[in-house]
């Protein structure tokens, strides 16, 4: 299921079929160098099961990032509902195959989908949480209009929290 669409990218939810596809960023360990370790295929089908689940449970989830051209399935890039310091916020990550980087890819996915958050969810507040150390994601959220809101430790790790607040005028 399309969930949007960007002038060169087809945001739609992730199937078991995209297992492959899904495995050559998640399970690269450049890619996935601020986690705390790539992901194994299992890992990978556990991945898109989880996000299968955020789809029920919550309306949104990490989305198959797909090229238009030619159809390719090169990341993913979506929101999640996540928990910062006790309060749940929805937050926009993403992924995107090495050999896309430097393109632009990322920084348009995550800007329709904060578009999209902003459109379709009753939030003020939309996020990334992201390594201090990964600057490349770092640059995708400012880009994006977010700026660090605050540090946290989040699952163990030093995390920013990257925020941008619901334009004036634009009530959910």
């Amino acid at each position: 299921m399309t969930i949007l669409e960007t002038p060169r990218l087809v945001l739609r939810e992730l199937t078991a079929e995209d297992a492959d596809a899904l495995a050559h960023i998640i399970s690269d360990p450049e890619t996935m160098r601020y986690y705390p370790a790539p992901y194994d295929r299992a890992g990978v089908e556990q991945w898109i099961a989880r996000n299968r689940q955020r789809y029920k449970d919550d309306g949104v989830g990490l989305w198959a990032m797909v090229l238009k051209s030619p159809g390719e399935l090169i990341g993913d890039c979506g929101i999640i509902r996540q928990e910062v310091e006790g309060e749940h916020l929805y937050e926009v990550g993403y992924h995107l195959r090495r050999d896309f980087w430097g393109q632009g890819l990322a920084t348009e996915a995550a800007i329709a989908c904060r578009d999209w958050a902003f459109a379709n969810l009753k939030t003020d507040r939309v996020i990334s949480l992201i390594r201090p150390e990964n600057l490349a994601s770092r640059r995708v959220a400012e880009r994006n209009g977010m700026k660090v809101w605050k540090e946290v430790t989040w699952r163990g790790l030093p995390h920013l929290v990257y925020s941008i607040e619901r334009p004036c005028g634009d009530g959910a």
